[in-house]
């Protein structure tokens, strides 16, 4: 399952992700977004778990925490928009 991780902190990136959803189960991957010109952090992020009950969990455990001052949210990722147009 794939989740979307917004309101992160500027110093979160995919590395402590990775850590903060392997208390929960496998992660395949995560990912921190950043803008591609100025590489400013959007506080964004993603992390894919291939088994769902782990995935659920973690979105229990881990949606409204506090970390580094902020409030997390964690929920399952919808789809990506793909625009065959451009």
């Amino acid at each position: 399952m794939n989740l979307v991780i917004k309101n992160l902190p500027e110093t979160i990136n995919a590395y402590y992700l990775e850590i903060l959803f392997t208390k929960y189960g496998e992660v395949d991957y995560t990912k921190v977004v950043y803008d591609r010109v100025t590489g400013e952090h959007k506080g964004i992020g993603f992390a894919e778990m291939p088994n769902d009950e782990e995935a659920e969990k973690a979105i229990e455990e881990l949606n409204g925490k506090e970390i580094n001052g902020q409030t997390i949210e964690v929920e399952k990722a919808r789809p990506r928009k793909v625009n065959i147009w451009s």
